[in-house]
């Protein structure tokens, strides 16, 4: 785990300026205090004896791990290969330095394909420069979102209000209740990067030892966590009555806001770390070691050319047993919307199409059905860990339908969040319709293709899963472009995405791009953020009322 002294270790922010020299000038400071550290562990001598098993002092270790990370995903060339020579300079010196598990960002997609930090276009480094200037980093989820940069962009924009600008909550509360949602699916990528941020920001470390050892106002925000993550429908304006009436424990009408926009944020950024197989970060558990390889001494020049990672098996994914995939699909397509034209389904048989679907829905078995017990390093942030959606649908409980046109996001959630959060329902807004909307009109191999069809479908498929309706909707078109395996896929990831396996990911959509997979995954995020937000909304605007 990466807890760092900043001071002692100069300023890494200073490798996040976009002037050359102030990159320059940190690093060196960095480099001199890094020997000074080695200087105090061990006079070293002439000839150093072989070095140990790992490094004998844990600070070095995290500095040895950051370093290791700027290596491989600083968007600035000159920090990445300063930081490869300085850990040359250090192996040098007989101290064992740390290498990377894992092969890229992602264990579904090949490293390759992503698009690499240092040859990308111009928007996107800008991006990526904004981001680590932000961080002190570029995360892996990024990297997965860069196949898309425009949505990128206001994601990025979005989760930086969220977290570090003004705003109802202090910044370390922010960072645990991220924790708690992230938790909530087992999401230790998520827990992880945020408890680094939580301690540096000055959260207390005895939090982390437990939801009970956090302050009583957080405590009371499980309930929400625990309803929202797993059944929103059951929310009611008694939940938020509790939160808002506690006395001296007692959430203002902001806070609440903030709070419910990071919990929806953090549960549907889970799905999409699971969905996209996002490995730990290179710093992070899990991410590096400092144990040689098996066969060979390690050495740091594999940093740069990508060696010494676990071996990364390039499935072609069997195209040849999906041959006509796309243009099935692209068929239907045209047939539905040419019955679109010639007829228009009843407002009784449109409701019967809806009901159907949803009670379908709740019958699509989720991956493997096995049961994930979560690690006590992550079940400590929440409570009641047997409360999900599975113990829901096996009982065969009825989903309330939730009518769009009595509530929306567009009439009632966005002017709600932005009254008590100000911006924040136009940033989210933006989000949600640039995932909706996001096209490049291709599917696969075929070019000038109307996507809008499926993206609904795939949207509404969501929606109706959680019991919301649209009116002027026909849900018969859901089983026409929706196979079997992408259903299980899309329920898989949005209810229980810590079930996510990569043979679902490779199991739909066979023909299809990386790329194009990875926006179906922004379209299941941005679907789920916004349907638990309704619901929670809701809740606020009946206590309201």
């Amino acid at each position: 785990m990466e807890v760092q002294d900043q001071e002692s270790m100069g300023r890494w922010d200073g490798l996040g300026s976009r002037d050359a020299g102030s990159r320059t000038a940190a690093m060196e400071h960095i480099r001199q205090e890094v020997m000074k550290k080695i200087e105090a562990i061990r006079p070293l001598p002439a000839s150093a004896p072989s070095p140990p098993a790992s490094p004998p002092n844990s600070d070095l270790n995290d500095v040895l791990a950051h370093l290791l990370m700027l290596s491989r995903r600083c968007p600035y060339e000159d920090v990445k290969e300063r930081c490869i020579r300085l850990l040359k300079a250090v192996q040098d010196l007989g101290v064992r330095i740390p290498r990377p598990l894992g092969n890229g960002p992602s264990r579904f997609i090949p490293e390759k394909e992503i698009l690499h930090v240092s040859k990308v276009d111009a928007r996107t480094q800008s991006i990526f420069e904004d981001a680590f200037a932000a961080l002190g980093r570029l995360d892996n989820i990024s990297l997965v979102m860069g196949f898309h940069p425009q949505y990128l962009e206001g994601f990025l924009r979005t989760q930086h209000y969220l977290l570090q600008m003004d705003g109802p909550l202090s910044l370390h509360y922010r960072h645990y209740i991220g924790i708690m949602a992230a938790a909530r699916h087992q999401c230790s990528y998520l827990v992880n990067l945020h408890v680094n941020d939580f301690l540096q920001v000055g959260g207390d470390p005895k939090w982390l030892n437990g939801l009970d050892k956090a302050p009583q106002k957080l405590q009371q925000l499980g309930e929400l966590n625990k309803i929202l993550a797993h059944r929103p429908w059951l929310l009611t304006k008694e939940h938020i009555e509790c939160l808002l009436k506690a006395e001296e424990h007692s959430w203002s009408l902001a806070e609440l806001i903030h709070a419910v926009v990071l919990l929806t944020h953090y549960h549907s950024l889970a799905s999409f770390t699971f969905g996209c197989g996002i490995m730990p970060e290179i710093h992070c558990d899990g991410g590096h070691t400092f144990r040689p390889p098996s066969l060979s001494q390690y050495c740091v020049c594999d940093i740069a050319n990508g060696n010494g990672h676990a071996y990364h098996h390039d499935d072609p994914l069997g195209d040849h047993e999906m041959c006509g995939e796309v243009e099935v699909l692209m068929e239907r397509m045209k047939q539905l919307q040419e019955c679109r034209d010639d007829e228009e389904a009843s407002q009784e048989e449109m409701a019967t199409r809806f009901e159907r679907e949803k009670t379908e829905s709740m019958l699509v078995v989720t991956a493997e059905d096995e049961e994930c017990v979560p690690s006590r390093d992550i079940s400590r942030h929440f409570e009641d860990p047997s409360y999900g959606y599975k113990d829901f649908s096996r009982r065969g409980e009825h989903v309330p339908t939730f009518r769009v046109q009595d509530y929306s996001w567009e009439d009632h959630g966005f002017s709600l969040v932005n009254r008590l959060y100000p911006d924040v329902g136009q940033m989210l807004d933006e989000k949600f319709q640039m995932a909706y909307n996001l096209t490049y009109n291709t599917m696969a191999t075929h070019k000038d293709v109307d996507t809008s069809m499926l993206r609904r479908a795939i949207w509404n498929y969501i929606h109706c899963m959680f019991g919301i309706r649209y009116d002027d909707y026909d849900y018969g078109e859901i089983n026409q472009l929706l196979d079997r395996s992408f259903k299980i896929y899309i329920k898989t990831m949005v209810c229980s995405p810590e079930k996510t396996t990569k043979r679902m990911y490779e199991s739909f959509w066979r023909q299809f791009q990386h790329s194009e997979k990875v926006h179906v995954n922004l379209l299941l995020m941005e679907a789920r953020m916004q349907a638990e937000l309704l619901y929670a909304l809701r809740a606020i605007t009946r206590y309201m009322t």
